[in-house]
């Protein structure tokens, strides 16, 4: 079986349609028709139904696509081997971040890695914590930091940042005056907090409700600098890792501790368990292990 064939094969499968596939490919309809055409009659079996107004798969052809998209990853997996012992220390490497993780730790470990490995290129994404999670699991991301813990059966996790949360608020809220508060007093408190698809959402939901209360959320972002834009015009409180304070206008905002319960942020970098982990991406878990050591 010729693997281009399969290559294209897979392409009209995924793209149910002979044109979407033959721009994708750059091929004439009719060359990439007759190539199909050929694999079938290789097989001695049909494998698409072209009876219908969209093209659809025969079983056998679900068959060949599933087998196929397996043969395509094995060869990709052998190709990044084969690279990574022809170019040692080179490569790329995908990493799914939240962007608070963003502006809060990585300029400077990026900035450092860079120096110490110039031709490992690294490419953030920037995303909410549990999207990151599914990305990786899916192989789109090499790498994810998210909330821990995590299922240990499905992801390998280096850990990386413990620290705790703290209540955010405008300086001239009641509360602003405080050292310490505890997560029951914020019953009636307004909050803004990022989108769903980040895990701190997820987590302070959890604990008010461990305090006895649904928190009111009055708006909800995926932006950072609108969350904190908010509460500089007092429209609301917010739960965020400590070394956030200094990020924020310190004389606008106020960052007091939360007591009985604290509760931690713990990061972690994952991966796919049982994925291919390129020389990159295991030298960039090695450095990370070594600039963070578990419990530092």
């Amino acid at each position: 079986m010729d693997i281009r064939h399969l290559t294209y094969f897979i392409e009209v499968a995924k793209n149910k349609s002979f044109t979407k596939a033959s721009e994708a490919l750059h091929l004439s309809q009719s060359t990439l028709s007759k190539v199909v055409k050929s694999l079938e009659e290789e097989l001695n079996i049909e494998l698409i139904d072209r009876s219908a107004r969209q093209i659809e798969l025969t079983e056998a052809g679900e068959i060949v696509l599933a087998e196929g998209e397996m043969i395509m990853e094995s060869l990709n997996d052998l190709s990044i081997h084969l690279y990574d012992l022809m170019n040692l220390k080179k490569g790329k490497i995908k990493i799914g971040i939240p962007p608070i993780i963003g502006f809060l730790f990585f300029p400077k470990i990026i900035k450092k890695f860079n120096t110490l490995y110039p031709d490992i290129k690294i490419k953030l994404f920037e995303d909410g914590a549990n999207k990151v999670k599914h990305e990786v699991r899916d192989g789109v991301l090499d790498l994810g930091v998210v909330i821990l813990p995590v299922d240990g059966e499905e992801f390998d996790v280096v850990p990386f940042v413990y620290e705790e949360l703290a209540l955010f608020v405008h300086i001239t809220h009641p509360l602003a005056q405080r050292e310490k508060v505890e997560m029951k007093e914020l019953q009636n408190e307004t909050f803004i907090l990022f989108k769903k698809d980040f895990a701190l959402h997820d987590l302070i939901i959890k604990e008010c409700l461990k305090a006895g209360f649904r928190p009111e959320i009055a708006y909800e972002s995926t932006e950072w600098e609108f969350i904190s834009g908010m509460i500089e015009e007092n429209l609301g409180v917010s739960i965020f890792p400590r070394p956030i304070a200094k990020k924020v206008d310190q004389d606008l905002i106020k960052a007091i501790p939360i007591v009985n319960p604290s509760f931690p942020w713990k990061l972690g970098f994952i991966s796919k368990k049982k994925n291919y982990a390129s020389h990159a991406v295991r030298e960039f878990i090695r450095y990370i292990s070594g600039e963070f050591p578990p419990n530092s």
